[in-house]
């Protein structure tokens, strides 16, 4: 793998991975760009000890550009038109976010009174640009470029975790309209977060409190043993439905060594993930024979605290419940995070299970 560190315009870090040694990486951004937006204010609620980015400037990001290639940032640039991309064609692309939740360009931030207390959003975040292919998608990658995908996974982990005030790093993919994405090209990102998020607090809690062993690790155990949900293995990973699924579809692959973090995978615990996640996506695709939208979450382990009881995992989940039907989160999710699923699991696992044997 090749890696080429650039800047675009305004000054934000772009990087290269490529197969290829030769690659040519030596195009420059001809765009003229405005200054930078400051980063987001965090802002304290005591009344769920929680952390929220107020972060205006993202109003003016790209929505749902409508002309193809001929308008998407993500496309390669062409000697017609400049895009986020300077060069002409890439394999896999990372780039720092033009409208950050985070960032270290820090500006002023008032007290907002109350019982709250302000900070600046320090940390990163990032765009990882899965092809130059604007009409793919992640499940069609061949294995090569996942793996290479996963070499910047890796990458990206490793050196956001050494940015001062960084607790946790996020990757992960939107799909689709139904999710919320701004853009079609097949993409995800990366958020280097200044504090560890709630989701990840509540499991490290209970895998604090649980005195049998690594608590990741026994339902690990205990879904390949059942078997019952499991969708698809390998002799490196597993990918099963959990037992209490909060979504129609959902789907959490784990390796079956405990590693904290993309960064300590092998060579060959990445090579051995690429054809069994990509079979997933693709079974998704055939559930009702249609694009699936959808939210793949690598939970990583938090840079500092709770790092020994971490066990990087995927969580991927769906909205949709049905052909024409989508789950919102309505009064019980929103308001009080109380989930109600629609589809039994064990139902989940055997029509998934059905679309990978197909």
């Amino acid at each position: 793998m090749k890696r080429t560190i650039t800047h675009l315009a305004d000054g934000r870090e772009l990087i290269y991975f490529d197969r290829r040694d030769d690659a040519d990486r030596s195009a420059i951004d001809r765009r003229t760009l405005g200054p930078r937006p400051v980063a987001s204010e965090m802002r304290y609620d005591p009344l769920t000890e929680e952390w929220i980015a107020i972060a205006g400037h993202r109003q003016t990001r790209t929505f749902l550009p409508t002309g193809g290639t001929a308008e998407c940032p993500l496309c390669p640039s062409s000697d017609t038109r400049s895009t986020e991309i300077p060069a002409h064609d890439y394999d896999v692309v990372v780039f720092e976010n033009r409208f950050p939740s985070f960032s270290t360009n820090f500006g002023t931030y008032e007290e907002p009174g109350g019982l709250s207390e302000v900070r600046p959003g320090v940390g990163r975040c990032e765009v990882v640009c899965f092809t130059s292919d604007h009409d793919s998608s992640f499940s069609k990658l061949p294995d090569s470029q996942v793996e290479l995908v996963m070499e910047a996974w890796a990458d990206r982990t490793a050196e956001l975790s050494q940015i001062e005030g960084v607790e946790q790093v996020f990757c992960f993919e939107n799909r689709g309209a139904e999710i919320g994405i701004t853009l079609a090209h097949p993409h995800g990102q990366i958020y280097a977060y200044p504090y560890v998020t709630p989701r990840t607090k509540l499991q490290l809690a209970a895998a604090g409190r649980y005195t049998k062993g690594n608590l990741f690790a026994d339902v690990l155990a205990a879904e390949r043993e059942a078997g019952t949900r499991v969708v698809a293995s390998n002799e490196l990973w597993t990918a099963f439905v959990p037992a209490a699924a909060r979504w129609p579809f959902e789907v959490h692959v784990y390796p079956h060594r405990q590693v904290p973090d993309l960064a300590a995978l092998t060579e060959e615990e990445r090579a051995a993930f690429a054809p069994l996640y990509t079979s997933v996506l693709r079974a998704f695709d055939g559930l009702f024979d249609m694009v699936m939208p959808y939210i793949s979450a690598w939970h990583q382990a938090p840079v500092r605290a709770g790092r020994e009881l971490g066990y990087l995992h995927l969580e991927l989940f769906s909205i949709r419940r049905a052909a024409n039907k989508l789950k919102f989160l309505a009064g019980s999710e929103s308001a009080m995070g109380a989930f109600v699923n629609d589809v039994l699991p064990e139902e989940a696992a055997r029509l998934i299970r059905s679309q990978i044997d197909h």
